[in-house]
Formats: C-alpha cells, structure tokens, sequence
C-alpha cells in the first residue's frame, strides 16, 4: 500500500521481498562513497541488520514507519528510499530528513521530489514542526536536494568517525526548515 504518491514516485512500506533491492543499493561504492566510504555490503547484513531497521515501525508516527521505499510509478522500479525520522522518541516532532538512491536514478531530480514529499507530509499531517538533516561538507549533490526541499544552512561540524572515509577531513553541514518557514514558503511572497 502506498505511503505517499508523487508525480513519479510510489513511496510505500518495505517488506521482506526487497531485501535483493537493498542490498544492490548499499553495495554501490559509489551510492555509499558519503556513508562509509564505498565498502561493499554483505547479504547477510542486509537481511540481519539493514532490512529489519527498514521494517521496524516508529511509535511517534503512530506506529507507522518512517522509512519507504520508493519505486517509479510507470513500471514499479525500485530506485531507492526516502526516511523521515524522529530525532527523540520524546520529541516527535523534530524529524531528520534522509534518502537514498540508485545511482541510475541520480540527476532525474527524483531525490528533490520524494524529499519535499515527505517533508510536505510531516509538516501537514505527521505533525512535524523542524526537520533537520545532515551530509558530508563534500556531498555537493546532496546538499543541492536540500536546499531545493527548502532546507537552511545551519552549520558546519566535525565529527570523530571510526574509520575517516575521503572528504571526512573537511567535516559536514547541518540544515534545517522549520513549519513557519515551510508554510510561508507555500504561502509564496506577500
């Protein structure tokens, strides 16, 4: 069933058939060049580990995950996932913003249209009133998609990772939108 239905995108609960899916996607090096440095995935951390968290409903959403798949509405083609979760479980409605695609489906503009989706969805019917979201300095492309969503520059920050991964040394940035600041831009100026 679907979560959320944009001009091009289906977004919808994981289930456990997806499982192939996701793992063609963390075992891209270049999906996962700002995550952990490109390392190929194994199967076996998919199933155990990566799909379960995909499945797990959030009890601030009613239950209802925050993490969908997203497939192309003319064919059905799994391109990637869109999250919106929770930043506390006692503060609801702070939400991080998150996605991941395919890389054959990067430069469609497919990560702006599902990221203002379900931004649009936290604010107007989850109850969401900041999202927040952050990626590496380096990560040009995503930041392009959250300033396009509508998301600010807050701040830049360095952060001790276990392994440094290419581009680490120059940090990351943090963003934010807050429910004013989304329903005025909607309102549009005036």
């Amino acid at each position: 069933m679907a979560f959320l239905t944009t001009e091009r995108l289906v977004l919808r609960d994981f289930v456990e058939d997806d499982a192939e899916a996701v793992f063609a996607l963390v075992d891209d090096p270049e999906v996962m060049r700002h995550i952990n440095g490109g390392k190929p995935a194994s199967r076996a951390a998919v199933r155990e580990r990566t799909l379960p968290e995909l499945l797990r409903g959030v009890p601030a959403f009613g239950g209802g995950r925050a993490v969908w798949a997203a497939e192309e509405r003319a064919g059905g083609r799994f391109v990637g996932w869109f999250a919106l979760r929770p930043t506390d479980p006692d503060q609801p409605d702070v939400a991080d913003l998150g996605y991941r695609l395919r890389r054959d489906a990067w430069g469609r503009g497919y990560a702006t249209e599902g990221a203002r989706a379900v931004v649009d969805k936290g604010f107007g019917e989850l109850g969401v009133r900041l999202v927040v979201a952050d990626t590496m300095t380096v990560n040009t492309g995503s930041r392009r998609v959250l300033e396009k969503v509508g998301l600010s520059f807050v701040n830049q920050f360095h952060t001790v990772w276990p392994e440094v991964i290419e581009g680490s040394e120059q940090g990351d940035v943090a963003y934010e939108l807050t429910r004013d600041a989304w329903a005025a831009a909607r309102r549009g100026p005036g």
